[in-house]
């Protein structure tokens, strides 16, 4: 089951995956784990409260930086972080804007896990990159679950 609700300030996305809570937590909060199913090398592990950083891999997108600051790592539950939402411009600094809230929730189920993304925040982005960065956004989430599933059951 995948379902979508988007308004105009937030995306939010679910996914059901056939495997255990533990092992999709570990797929979404080890760095290296998270690194192969969102396609992005990160330089380090995540802990709350700091900046992670790396480079995407997507092909067409290896310009594009990986700068986020992980917010809150609730083991099994939560794993949160802020960013600038589809900076794709390398000689653009996007540091000044407000960044969005990416919230990812587990929750049990009978047959495995149900995977929710939040991301809210986009009536703060700048206007004239405002709705392009949600269209992206909202179709990379979709890739990304899709991504995370067929990882996580793979690898299971």
């Amino acid at each position: 089951m995948n379902t979508t609700t988007i308004t105009n300030d937030t995306i939010e996305k679910t996914i059901e995956i056939n495997a255990p809570v533990s092992r999709v937590w570990r797929a979404l909060t080890d760095s290296q784990q998270f690194g192969e199913w969102f396609r992005v090398k990160i330089d380090g592990p995540f802990v709350a409260g700091k900046r992670s950083l790396g480079n995407m891999l997507v092909p067409g997108y290896e310009h594009v930086k990986w700068n986020v600051v992980i917010q809150k790592i609730e083991p099994e539950r939560l794993f949160s972080y802020t960013w600038h939402p589809f900076c794709v411009k390398a000689d653009k600094d996007y540091s000044d804007e407000i960044p969005t809230l990416v919230e990812l929730t587990l929750e049990p189920t009978a047959a495995g896990t149900r995977l929710t993304v939040v991301e809210s925040g986009f009536s703060k982005v700048p206007a004239y990159r405002r709705d392009e960065a949600f269209r992206s956004n909202s179709g990379g989430w979709v890739a990304q679950l899709e991504n995370i599933a067929r990882y996580v059951e793979q690898k299971a």
